[in-house]
């Protein structure tokens, strides 16, 4: 199995030890802002989603690792993964994660 890092950042995946590298492609959902008013003169926006962009189509033999929210906004692929719960180190940094989390 070839694994596809859609993410800007290694994956370092702590249970099996292995790290994967970004692939140099980034799959994101796009996104907006609707303008909801003003608050005591500040300006307040919400944020809306659309569609994926940068996700390729399903390829025999290979999964891809992309974001939470990437997964989030997808249904129906059984090839596409996202970092399983954060690992972080004594300082409280994130160095990795155990497994993936998938749709």
């Amino acid at each position: 199995m070839k694994f596809v890092n859609l993410t800007p950042h290694a994956i370092n995946e702590k249970i099996s030890g292995q790290t994967f590298a970004p692939s140099g492609s980034v799959a994101r959902v796009a996104t907006g802002k609707e303008y909801r008013g003003d608050f005591e003169g500040i300006p307040t926006y919400r944020t809306t989603y659309g569609k994926v962009v940068g996700l390729p189509q399903p390829q025999d033999g290979v999964v891809y690792i992309v974001s939470g929210m990437v997964l989030a906004a997808i249904s129906g692929r059984n090839d596409v993964f996202a970092p399983g719960e954060l690992v972080r180190d004594e300082n409280g940094n994130p160095i990795g994660c155990e497994g993936f989390k998938v749709n």
